[in-house]
């Protein structure tokens, strides 16, 4: 479990393939965001839940599966890219962002990324089937970033176009300083909201 908020930035070194799988090797830049973490321990890249499969002082490594590569970004990225990283939340820890699973529910497009004052508007288009799990308002996470929905521009049963609002301290605290137009982003909606859906669902 997390909370949507980036602790540190990673810098992927190495991506290597095996069978339908790929094996990461990442270099947080914070030599202290690996004090505490083990093997068998959950850390959200780019807001995917990810098993750290092996480390060592500096670096930590764990495989995407062909499921995590179909369902986010982390196929589509290179050796080099700066990602967004979170580690799993404690019990006691303080909740400053929202509920967030780790389990991205699709990618979206960056379409039009507008500079406002010495704030930065983002604009992802997703595909329409989720239209439903998105508020005005309402919580999302984009590559494992807490957020809230700003407006809901246009929504069809094909497209959903979300206008998402990014402060000077997220800008330049995660990987948003680094995203362009038409790059892709994981999605995952709020958790609350999909189980509210899923219950109506039942009941029809």
């Amino acid at each position: 479990m997390f909370t949507g908020i980036i602790t540190d930035l990673g810098n992927i070194l190495s991506m290597n393939p095996e069978g339908s799988s790929i094996q990461f090797i990442i270099e947080p830049f914070k030599k202290k965001f690996l004090r505490g973490v083990n093997t068998g321990d959950s850390i959200s890249v780019n807001g995917a839940c990810m098993t750290v499969e092996r480390k060592s002082k500096d670096t930590f490594g764990f495989t995407a599966i062909k499921e995590s590569l179909g369902k986010t970004n982390l196929g589509l990225l290179k050796a080099g890219v700066i990602i967004n990283l979170e580690k799993a939340v404690k019990i006691n820890s303080r909740l400053d962002g929202h509920i967030v699973q780790g389990h991205v529910d699709t990618t979206g497009i960056i379409k039009r990324i507008s500079k406002i004052n010495n704030s930065s508007e983002f604009f992802i288009q997703f595909p329409g089937k989720f239209r439903d799990n998105i508020i005005y308002t309402g919580s999302i996470t984009i590559n494992g970033v807490s957020l809230t929905v700003a407006e809901i521009v246009k929504e069809s049963s094909l497209k959903v176009m979300i206008k998402v609002a990014i402060i000077p301290y997220t800008f330049e605290a995660t990987n948003f300083s680094r995203l362009m137009e038409e790059d892709i982003v994981n999605l995952e909606f709020d958790m609350l909201g999909k189980y509210v859906q899923r219950i109506f669902m039942k009941k029809i």
